[in-house]
C-alpha cells in the first residue's frame, strides 16, 4: 500500500519577512496558516523539501538536481542560522536510488540554504528541527534549466522511492509563481552581498509591475487538474510569460509528481506587489493521524 504523503506547495518572498507588521498578503498568510495546521495533523514522519537557490549554494557549479546529506540555513534579515536534521542515511539511500534510475545528482553535505527552504520550514513547521527534512535542491536560477518533462520525472523517481518506505511524508515545493527578481534578472553568478541588495534596491520598482496573474492562475488550474503536459508547457515558457523568479514552479511540478500525481488543490491566490510576487498557497488531499482527529 503506498504510504500517507501530504503535498504542500508554497510562495515564499523576502518581502514577507521584511513585513514585520504584516500589513501585505493577509489572504496569502491565512492560507499559510491553514496548510500549517493541516500539516500539523498530518503529522508527517519526515519532509522532502524540493527548493531553488539564489545563486548562494551553487554558483561556480550548478547542479540540475541535488540531494542534501547535511545543510544549514544561512543567516538572513531576523533570522539567525540555525541547523536542519536531516536525516544523512535515507538521503544517501534516495542519492543511490537516484543514480540508479538515470539522475546524476550532485551530493552535498553540509551545505548552506537560504529563504528557499528556511521560509517554508518555519512557515510550515514551526522550527528548523522541528521535523527531520531532505533538501532537494532544483536548479531554477541558472542556466541551462532543466526541462518541465525532466523536473516531472525527477519528481516521479523521488515519489517511487517514498513508495518502498512506510514513513509518512510532507513533500513541499517552494517558490514562485510570476515575479521578476531584480538579482536574478541580471546575468551574473558572483553577487556579493552588497551588490545583491544594491540591484534588489535600484530595480524594485519596476519589478513590482511584473507579477502576472494569467500564467498564475494557469499554473494553479494546471496542478488543481494534476495536468502533466501543461504544467511542463508552463515550466518550459515560465521566465518568457512570467519572469525569472517564475521558473521556481519547477519545485510545484516536481513536488506534486513525488506526491503521486495527485491534484494539489489552490487554497489561495494573491498577486503582492510589495513583495514583488503572485502568492499562492496549494495542497493535496491527505490522511491525518487517527490520534488527532
Amino acid at each position: 500500500m503506498t504510504p500517507d504523503r501530504l503535498v504542500v506547495c508554497a510562495s515564499h518572498s523576502p518581502g514577507k519577512e521584511r513585513d514585520v507588521e504584516e500589513r501585505f498578503g493577509q489572504n496569502f498568510r491565512a492560507a499559510l496558516a491553514a496548510a500549517a495546521e493541516e500539516v500539523r495533523r498530518f503529522d508527517p514522519d519526515v519532509v522532502v523539501l524540493f527548493g531553488g537557490d539564489h545563486r548562494r549554494a551553487f554558483r561556480h557549479v550548478v547542479p540540475a538536481f541535488a540531494v542534501a546529506l547535511s545543510a544549514s540555513i544561512i543567516a538572513e534579515g531576523r533570522h539567525r542560522a540555525g541547523e536542519l536534521a536531516v536525516p544523512s542515511a535515507l538521503a544517501g539511500e534516495l542519492s543511490e536510488y537516484l543514480l540508479s534510475a538515470g539522475f546524476d545528482i550532485a551530493v552535498c553535505r553540509d551545505i548552506g540554504l537560504d529563504h528557499a527552504f528556511a521560509q517554508p520550514i518555519r512557515d510550515l513547521l514551526g522550527e528548523l528541527d522541528t521535523k527531520p527534512v531532505i533538501p532537494l535542491p532544483v536548479n531554477c536560477a541558472t542556466a541551462p534549466l532543466p526541462t518541465g518533462r525532466r523536473v516531472a520525472d525527477f519528481g516521479a523517481a523521488v515519489g517511487q522511492f517514498l513508495d518502498e518506505h512506510t514513513q509518512r511524508v510532507l513533500v513541499i515545493g517552494t517558490g514562485g509563481l510570476s515575479h521578476s527578481p531584480p538579482s536574478l534578472e541580471v546575468d551574473t553568478y558572483d553577487l556579493s552581498d552588497e551588490d545583491r541588495a544594491r540591484i534588489i534596491t535600484e530595480g524594485m520598482a519596476e519589478a513590482r509591475t511584473k507579477i502576472r496573474p494569467d500564467w498564475d492562475t494557469d499554473v494553479l488550474q494546471a496542478m488543481s487538474t494534476w495536468n502533466t503536459s501543461a504544467l511542463i508547457d508552463l515550466v518550459d515558457t515560465a521566465h518568457s510569460r512570467a519572469g525569472a523568479g517564475a521558473n521556481e514552479v519547477r519545485t510545484w511540478l516536481a513536488a506534486g509528481a513525488a506526491g503521486g500525481g495527485r491534484p494539489v488543490t489552490p487554497l489561495v491566490y494573491e498577486p503582492v506587489p510589495e513583495w514583488i510576487t503572485g502568492m499562492a498557497v496549494a495542497t493535496s488531499a491527505s490522511n491525518p493521524r487517527p490520534d488527532l482527529e
